[in-house]
């Protein structure tokens, strides 16, 4: 049996994890930062890594504990390096680093974003490559074509605003609390949308042609503004919500065939933070339909938003690769690692 220890601290949640041979997980514990960062209806990077400082020895000794193993029985140690939040990405490597160094216990240096695609290995047999992976996120709405572990290439990407970043930004324009996706879906379900309304949001990249896949969503956030001022005196909240993510979805799925067409890859894998939303979650399962392809997302909630499993399982597989790092690893911002801090 092969026991490894996950290590997540890229942004504000504070996550270990235990997984067993990469596919049982013993323990999970996740800190999240969401009442800190509240009040400024974002994440601060100081008060993100003073979190993960404050955090991270006891989330890390209670779940050893949970998990019923020691130090010794450790075969690796997984740990987030890029990308992130520079000063949140050290705690847990300086954590990883420590563990490594007084134990002996080989370092796994993983990139966040393939951890969230690979994560569905905890609920299942991993299908075979490659896949398409659609990330979409607080931080990233793109497709990747995912060749194999380590092997990740970018097919699309979004030009401005994430998604998440848009459920935030219209949620402080409607004065709903932060993190906004939960709140606007909730308005959004309460919506009953009359036959043969009009959308009074424009369909979103309507000029892009068939082999040209990106996101976008700040205009889809400057419209939003637009129709709160017209209607100010009788402000439609829910209205809002229903059509902002009906428009928001549309481009997913959209994109979505768009790179079914351009690779012919009918394997595809959906994770981050946004897939969290049900309504997506069916969108997404209509567009299966519709188009024909194979489609895998977390089933658990809490696999769509950062967390130390989805580190450790995908540590497990660069394990098996002899992909390890030693002690003097760096971590970065950039998704590529061209940066190098």
């Amino acid at each position: 049996m092969t026991y490894g220890l996950g290590i997540e601290s890229s942004c504000d949640e504070t996550s270990i994890a235990i997984v067993r041979d990469g596919q049982e997980l013993l323990s999970l514990k996740v800190y999240s930062q969401i009442d800190s960062h509240s009040p400024y209806r974002g994440v601060v990077p100081e008060i993100a890594s003073r979190a993960h400082l404050e955090k991270i020895n006891s989330l890390l000794a209670v779940s050893m504990e949970e998990a019923g193993i020691d130090f010794s029985d450790l075969n690796y140690v997984a740990v987030t390096t890029y990308p992130g939040l520079v000063g949140s990405l050290m705690i847990g490597a300086q954590l990883a680093r420590c563990i490594s160094l007084v134990h002996g216990i080989p370092i796994v240096a993983v990139n966040h974003l393939e951890a969230h695609l690979s994560v569905i290995g905890l609920e299942r047999e991993l299908p075979p490559f490659p896949w398409l992976g659609v990330l979409l996120s607080g931080g990233n709405s793109s497709i990747y074509i995912y060749k194999g572990f380590g092997d990740l290439q970018i097919l699309a990407d979004t030009q401005d605003d994430s998604l998440g970043e848009a459920f935030d930004k219209v949620s402080a324009v409607l004065d709903l609390p932060y993190p906004g996706g939960p709140y606007l879906e909730a308005k959004a379900n309460a919506y009953k949308p009359v036959p043969g309304e009009k959308n009074p949001f424009p369909k979103l990249l309507k000029e892009d042609g068939e082999n040209k896949i990106r996101f976008s969503y700040s205009g889809l956030k400057t419209a939003v503004l637009y129709y709160k001022r017209e209607n100010a005196d009788s402000l439609p909240v829910e209205k809002i919500a229903y059509y902002f993510q009906k428009t928001a979805f549309e481009l997913v799925t959209r994109n979505i065939r768009k790179a079914i067409t351009k690779t012919g890859i009918r394997t595809l894998v959906a994770a981050g933070g946004v897939l969290a939303n049900g309504t997506l979650r069916e969108s997404l399962e209509k567009e299966k339909e519709r188009s024909g392809f194979d489609l895998f997302y977390p089933s658990k909630k809490i696999y769509c938003t950062d967390n130390g499993a989805m580190v450790a399982c995908l540590g497990y597989h660069l394990w098996k690769q002899k992909s390890f790092v030693g002690l003097d690893f760096k971590v970065s911002p950039k998704r590529n690692f061209e940066q190098i801090i």
